[in-house]
């Protein structure tokens, strides 16, 4: 993906020419509704935290631009499988939303004719000059500006329950790879009754996460780069693996049968001493208020991948063919701003993307995942959250998890990750 030139018009014109067919059948739709002053947002965010951000948001726009109104419609499913479903069926019958979530990054190229350039209009020097380079790339589709990201998600965290940790003489503080951590998960289980790693196999995604991690940490960004691009070193591949291998005699016994949220809450409850995730984590720790950071849990980045802020996050794409272009513009514009992305984040838990928002108002967690996004070297897309590989390699990807979690057999895995992009 290219930097910020302004051929705004021809990018535009080379982003809908793979799909002029495409495009063209979604041009007779709404015809007598193009100017409409009514906003229609889809998201998968039902309920929780996310609910409770979108909300937010909305009502921040709508205080500000009081003419615009919002159809706003919650599509309930895992993983937003189904919302990419209802997306897919709304482009088929050419009638597209004014927007909806989505991951930004190559996992846009699965509705890639849909999409539309708003350089200019939307993208202008303000988000140019206050985005950091990592979602500045991640909002571009082959070089051209189509969504807005609204949030920061880091996936490369320890966390840890601080009691655990100290009862075992463990201090993660110190740890400088990923070797430090599988030790200080043999000395916890030998020093405690807790569950040393707390991981959930039941879905593939948290090992997918954890491997993707760990290839960070083995293969630093360059080596990462280098894997996402289609040219990844089996060693480094390899030896990421391994680590997995080697965490999985200190998972807890039901890994295979409980969920995220049933692993993370043994952390919260004092029953498991690390977990490695997404800072949704300090998210659902922070509703808990006899579990306080910096007194009962902790973070540190994932041992190896310091310097680095791993990337997930959601962003508004404008839609090629919008039933309200206008406002839909307006209300990208209005996602792009500090005030915006405070009010989101503030109820999700995640960070705003850009660099120059007064996050005060964040809790201490958020302020110090701020401050290292602000000051990383690198800002690598997530694999598993569709940032950094295609759809296609994706499903790849997460067709040789599902074979790992059944054999845990490293070669032959590396070997279908290695061929994931063929």
């Amino acid at each position: 993906m290219t930097g910020d030139d302004d051929s705004g018009v021809s990018r535009r014109r080379v982003l809908q020419g793979a799909g002029v067919a495409a495009v063209a059948g979604l041009a007779g739709c709404g015809g007598g509704d193009s100017e409409a002053n009514s906003i229609e947002l889809l998201h998968a965010w039902s309920d929780g935290d996310g609910n409770a951000a979108i909300g937010a948001l909305i009502e921040g726009f709508q205080e500000a631009h009081p003419d615009i109104e919002f159809a706003e419609e919650p599509v309930n499913g895992a993983a937003r499988s189904n919302l990419d479903q209802v997306i897919q069926n709304r482009l088929q019958s050419n009638d597209p939303p004014s927007t909806f979530q989505t991951w930004p990054g190559r996992t846009l190229e699965k509705f890639g004719d849909a999409y539309e350039d708003i350089e200019g209009d939307v993208w202008n020097d303000d988000l140019k000059n206050n985005y950091l380079s990592g979602p500045k790339e991640q909002a571009q589709l082959d070089g051209t500006y189509v969504t807005v990201p609204i949030n920061i998600h880091r996936i490369n965290n320890l966390f840890y329950n601080q009691a655990i940790v100290d009862e075992a003489g463990v201090d993660p503080e110190s740890f400088s790879g990923p070797s430090d951590l599988v030790d200080a998960c043999a000395t916890i289980d030998q020093e405690t009754d807790a569950v040393p790693f707390a991981h959930q196999t039941s879905g593939v995604w948290s090992t997918t996460q954890l491997w993707e991690t760990n290839l960070l940490a083995e293969g630093g960004f360059e080596g990462y780069e280098a894997f996402i691009n289609g040219n990844g070193n089996r060693s480094d591949v390899t030896a990421a693996l391994e680590t997995i291998v080697e965490l999985t005699e200190y998972y807890p016994g039901d890994a295979s049968a409980i969920s995220f949220t049933e692993a993370n809450t043994m952390v919260m409850e004092g029953n498991a001493a690390f977990i490695t995730q997404g800072d949704w984590v300090g998210g659902a720790y922070s509703n808990n208020d006899e579990f306080n950071y910096g007194e009962q849990w902790g973070q540190v980045t994932y041992p190896g991948t310091e310097g680095s802020y791993h990337l997930n996050m959601d962003s508004f794409p404008y839609m090629a063919n919008n039933p309200s272009p206008e406002a839909t513009k307006t209300f990208l514009s209005y996602c792009g701003t500090a005030e915006a992305q405070i009010l989101f984040n503030e109820k999700k838990g995640s960070i705003p993307p850009r660099s120059d928002a007064d996050v005060s108002s964040l809790n201490q967690f958020q302020q110090d995942q701020y401050d290292d996004f602000t000051n990383a070297d690198n800002q690598p897309p997530s694999i598993e959250h569709g940032l950094g590989v295609t759809p296609g390699v994706k499903t790849n990807i997460s067709d040789a998890f599902s074979g790992f979690l059944e054999n845990y057999d490293v070669d032959a895995t590396a070997d279908a990750l290695l061929d994931a992009f063929n």
